[in-house]
């Protein structure tokens, strides 16, 4: 049935998933709230593969029609130097001119409308991290958001996008771009989130790399993680094998060509501020071709990794999971051509008892088309995110925290927080 478009939903889980408190006084799991929160998975017929769904992103279509405000912050942590803008999502306002500089819908907060921000409601508030070299705009984002900050009453949703330094027409202000481990931005967001809006619960969402920077950020928390639960769309978790997987067929290279002519346009785009960094060679860099190349020739000597396989190993979130304290719903497609099925962590997963993986054997890359040109993963994404916002009271602890300064290499532990680059 599949070549109707008919996709088999798969679950990988640990033996004893993590317990829930309703609000009805009941008990559930996180499987069972996964599970209830999926429907059928039926795309459109005639993109019968991976590529074909994948390559249909490019079909131009503005999707959800969502407005949004910019602020832009100074990171205060002096190691990861300069800014980032942060996109939340507002009502129309009237009157207000385009800003020709930023995406469509986008302006930038007054002083004044911004020092009133400030809201004592609980409304849920949802974290949302874009894809590489993406940003608010992207139209896999707006499918999710569209439905939680369009309901009514008591349903509805605030929300927000942390914009990776140098995406969506922000300019950066340092030789820093992002990176696939670049959890500091999302972890500054969280906390002003937290202090700013003490009585909303706040959740996280993120696409592609920025599942996997979303990961890495929740599992670096533990269980001081002040999201109360996330969900991660066609994460690569592991980019050393997806990055050889990429290089080993001629269509796999043509993604990474891709991927990589999107990242060089970035990058002359900040040429200004990047040419500050002594540790960069534009001319290396004028010269690639792949991803893969590219990263040799950016990410490894920003961050001082020696190679760029050792920067994917250090940067993947999948053996990060064991540290994961909050509940995690995670979705691919196994005919993903990107994040491809061999870089799928079903074995840390079944050790996971926070985190469930939810297969479709196909979808694409951050695609999952309906006919109509709907997207299916935003429907059990946001099913998720509203039972775990308005049904789910508690999560029941089964693991005790990860001490990230413990000595494992003498105690003869493993510890998924023992990272090899350092501040």
């Amino acid at each position: 049935m599949e070549w109707l478009g008919q996709a088999k939903i798969n679950y990988t889980h640990s033996p004893d998933p993590i317990s829930l408190k309703k609000k009805d006084g009941s008990d559930t799991t996180l499987l069972e709230i996964c599970e209830q929160s999926t429907p059928p998975c039926n795309l459109n017929p005639l993109l019968f593969n991976g590529h074909l769904q994948t390559c249909w992103t490019a079909i131009k279509s503005d999707g959800p029609p969502l407005y949004y405000k910019r602020k832009v912050f100074e990171a205060e942590n002096t190691s990861y130097a300069g800014s980032f803008c942060v996109d939340f999502v507002t009502q129309p306002s009237s009157g207000s001119s385009p800003d020709p500089d930023l995406p469509p819908r986008t302006t930038y907060f007054s002083d004044d409308e911004f020092v009133g921000i400030a809201s004592l409601d609980s409304r849920p508030m949802l974290v949302a991290l874009h894809g590489l070299s993406g940003g608010s705009y992207e139209v896999y984002l707006k499918h999710c958001l569209a439905p939680l900050v369009g309901a009514e009453g008591e349903k509805q949703w605030e929300a927000c996008v942390v914009n990776s330094r140098g995406c969506a027409h922000h300019k950066i202000t340092s030789s820093v771009l992002f990176n696939a481990r670049s959890t500091w931005d999302c972890r500054q967001t969280v906390k002003w989130l937290r202090q700013k809006f003490p009585n909303r619960p706040l959740f996280g969402i993120g696409f592609s790399l920025g599942a996997n920077i979303l990961t890495n950020y929740v599992c670096e928390e533990g269980s001081n993680c002040e999201l109360r639960a996330a969900v991660v769309l066609s994460s690569p978790w592991n980019l050393d094998v997806g990055s050889v997987g990429l290089q080993n067929t001629s269509i796999g290279l043509f993604y990474s060509s891709v991927m990589c002519g999107n990242l060089k346009k970035l990058a002359e785009k900040h040429k200004e501020q990047l040419i500050k960094n002594s540790k960069l060679d534009f001319k290396k860099l004028s010269e690639t071709k792949y991803l893969h190349e590219f990263d040799r020739a950016i990410q490894c000597p920003t961050w001082g990794y020696p190679t760029e396989g050792a920067y994917y190993r250090d940067a993947s979130s999948v053996d990060l999971l064991h540290a994961a304290r909050i509940p995690i719903f995670a979705v691919n497609a196994t005919d993903d051509p990107i994040a491809l099925k061999q870089s799928l962590p079903y074995q840390e997963i079944q050790q996971t008892p926070y985190v469930i993986l939810c297969t479709t054997s196909m979808g694409g890359h951050l695609s999952w088309f309906e006919i109509g040109g709907r997207r299916w993963h935003a429907r059990p994404a946001t099913n998720f995110l509203n039972k775990m916002a308005f049904e789910v009271e508690s999560v029941v602890p089964v693991v005790e925290p990860v001490k990230a300064d413990e000595d494992d290499l003498l105690a003869g532990r493993f510890n998924p927080l023992r990272r090899k680059w350092q501040m």
